[in-house]
């Protein structure tokens, strides 16, 4: 690969293709299957709340006889019968191009809070969940030699930061998960990309108790994914205002960094 080339095939021409996002009644994946719809994708929708996956499908509705635009498979991600049961009523309709596993949960949590149960919930969903999606899609990628995975990690697994016990290693699981995954499929014509979000306004982020920098909205979110999918970037980071001091943060030796996360969050 050139030091200069795209990372994966640019994604820019969504007519025709059929995209599965999961974790879509919410937030980022709600914003993004909205966005995918808006540029002539049809998209599957999955998550584990039916209602609102019935009222993003609604406005887009087809006349009988149509080809659905929208296909509601609702799921938890965390349960890998589910997401194959989707899976086999999805690829009955044709072959899928894109997947965006952006399913997840958030509760901070400290050491002195430690809580075994919620921790092993946010593997199971963040984690775990990936890989249900992964062991279903990756099959019929590698036999076509095309497709496309991307996966929603966090700035929160640059590095360790208070508050993020549960969260933040469960999503630099999906950092590591993604390099691999790269280093083994691109040289089989097969995207992959790794989603790295500030704070965006979502349900999750709304528990935090202090004042997020640099905070966006899920639809600034899409935007952002959908123009890096479109330059065939691996690693898209938004908004570089504040993920490029976060990327700063990770090559800070540990003398540095410690003192520099305790100035800055007074934890």
């Amino acid at each position: 690969m050139s030091l200069f080339a795209p990372f994966n095939p640019p994604l820019a021409d969504w007519p025709g293709k059929t995209a599965w996002v999961i974790g879509a009644s919410t937030g980022i994946g709600r914003a993004t299957a909205s966005a995918l719809l808006a540029r002539g994708a049809r998209v599957a929708v999955s998550a584990r709340d039916r209602t609102a996956l019935e009222t993003l499908a609604a406005p887009h509705r087809v006349a009988e006889g149509e080809p659905a635009r929208v296909i509601v498979l609702p799921l938890d991600v965390s349960d890998s019968e589910a997401v194959a049961a989707a899976h086999r009523q999805l690829r009955a309709m044709g072959p899928i191009d894109f997947v965006l596993v952006s399913a997840g949960t958030y509760k901070a949590m400290r050491a002195d809070a430690f809580d075994l149960d919620v921790m092993v919930q946010h593997d199971r969903i963040n984690y775990v969940g990936a890989l249900n999606v992964l062991a279903v899609v990756l099959p019929d990628f590698i036999a076509n030699g095309a497709g496309h995975v991307s996966l929603t990690a966090s700035v929160a697994g640059f590095r360790g930061l208070p508050q993020s016990l549960a969260y933040g290693p469960t999503k630099a699981a999906l950092t590591n998960l993604a390099e691999v995954l790269y280093a083994d499929l691109h040289t089989r014509g097969i995207g992959v990309s790794v989603i790295q979000p500030g704070f965006v306004d979502t349900p999750l982020t709304a528990q935090n108790e202090f004042k997020m920098p640099a905070l966006i909205t899920p639809a600034e979110a899409a935007d952002e994914m959908l123009a890096g999918w479109a330059r065939g970037a691996f690693e898209i980071h938004f908004p570089r205002r504040f993920t490029s001091w976060m990327k700063l943060l990770r090559v800070l030796p540990y003398r540095l960094y410690f003192p520099a996360v305790k100035r800055f969050t007074g934890l």
